[in-house]
């Protein structure tokens, strides 16, 4: 189990503060039309995206290890469920930044992708929040 642990916390420092920064760039490179570093925030939240899955897969083993109903309470099935929410998001994400791409390659110099620029600062903005919040349910004790 506590190998289990190590990796679940090891994903989570690794593969989550990484794809938190990459996804909080995104609007600054859209701002300035900076395509190929934009192309590289895209690959980055894609590869990290799928990676972070191991922080879920780990968090899971490690409550299966331990027993005793832990995965019932509701502090970690918040948890599991922002995470979820948190993954959906990071693909509404990865839509986004390709149909940036896309839009600052193309000729039109009237299409700016402000529509994404303004989506994924939002979106960056709570995911953020959720894996805060996520961190305060696993760290707080609760009674």
């Amino acid at each position: 189990m506590s190998l289990l642990l190590w990796l679940h916390i090891g994903f989570a420092i690794f593969t989550i503060g990484p794809l938190t920064a990459a996804t909080m760039a995104a609007p600054r490179a859209i701002r300035n039309k900076n395509v190929p570093v934009l192309r590289n925030i895209q690959r980055t939240t894609r590869i990290y995206g799928l990676a972070c899955l191991g922080v879920l897969v780990f968090g899971v083993a490690v409550g299966i290890a331990v027993g005793n109903g832990v995965l019932g309470l509701w502090y970690m099935t918040a948890s599991m469920t922002l995470f979820i929410v948190a993954i959906v998001l990071l693909v509404i994400i990865d839509r986004d930044l390709r149909t940036a791409v896309r839009v600052l390659e193309s000729e039109d110099a009237g299409d700016d992708a402000q529509v994404q620029l303004g989506r994924i600062a939002a979106i960056s903005g709570l995911l953020a929040v959720i894996w805060l919040v996520i961190l305060f349910l696993m760290v707080v004790p609760t009674p």
